[in-house]
């Protein structure tokens, strides 16, 4: 389900990013290659139409963020736990302590005298 989320999340991505980019700007932006359309439908209604899709775009992205991080998979709780008794106890045993942190640590090499 969370793949199916994240592919979903990457095509209104997609789409969004292509309205934002057709949109006429006050500098013309991207639109002015479109002006043909604009003759078609109106300039006013295709305007409508841009800016009603640019906000239902980012209402689904946002929509679907929130449903894909309810479905991130997760590991069970048992082993999760398990992980962290295991550091507990290993902290609480010193002899634990010294496998993953020597004490007695090789010494360094001294640099060659010339």
């Amino acid at each position: 389900m969370f793949v199916v989320i994240s592919v979903l999340i990457f095509i209104v991505c997609i789409l969004l990013i292509l309205i934002v980019l057709v949109q006429n700007s006050k500098g013309g932006g991207l639109a002015a290659n479109f002006s043909a359309s604009n003759q078609v439908m109106g300039v006013r209604k295709t305007t409508d139409f841009l800016e009603k899709a640019t906000w239902v775009l980012a209402g689904s992205l946002l929509f679907l963020s929130i449903l894909a991080a309810a479905f991130i998979p997760r590991e069970t709780g048992e082993s999760n736990q398990s992980l962290m008794q295991e550091q507990i106890d290993a902290a609480q045993d010193p002899s634990q302590m010294q496998k993953n942190f020597p004490l007695n640590a090789p010494p360094a090499e001294e640099p060659a005298k010339k």
